[in-house]
């Protein structure tokens, strides 16, 4: 969905209600180029917004419900907390290096081969919308070999 109105009304097709909250959520997912965790999505509303208080049980609410209609990836890159985007922004992967947090963003078809041998093999269909994966960077692994 390239617009607010689009997804909007993408979701009201498929019989979902947009409280208010919901849309003020939505509006600042589609607002970041970022990954954000569920306190900076409160942070930004509540600028936005001064006036009106959205509970953070709601928001966790929100993208949860964000995630199960999978237009929400829910990722952790090892800051102890979930991060989300809109999946419709681009589809993407990360390497994680476990000593300096470098985070490298991976093209999502390199993990095609993976998600077609787990359909094959133990026939279920995974969620491969965003996936973290953990290790070394190249110059932190060279450090520890010294």
């Amino acid at each position: 969905m390239s617009n607010h109105s689009d997804l909007v009304q993408h979701l009201r097709a498929r019989g979902h209600r947009l409280t208010p909250q919901r849309r003020m959520v939505l509006e600042v997912l589609q607002g970041s180029d970022h990954h954000l965790n569920a306190e900076t999505i409160a942070r930004s509303i509540a600028r936005r917004y001064p006036n009106i208080a959205v509970d953070p049980a709601t928001i966790y609410r929100t993208l949860k419900w964000l995630r199960d209609a999978d237009l929400v990836s829910e990722t952790s890159l090892g800051q102890n907390h979930m991060v989300y985007a809109l999946i419709s922004h681009h589809r993407h992967h990360h390497l994680v290096c476990d000593q300096c947090q470098m985070v490298v963003e991976v093209d999502p078809q390199i993990l095609e081969p993976v998600r077609n041998e787990i359909e094959r093999r133990y026939d279920f269909t995974p969620r491969l919308d965003h996936v973290a994966i953990f290790g070394l960077c190249n110059r932190c692994r060279a450090e520890r070999a010294e």
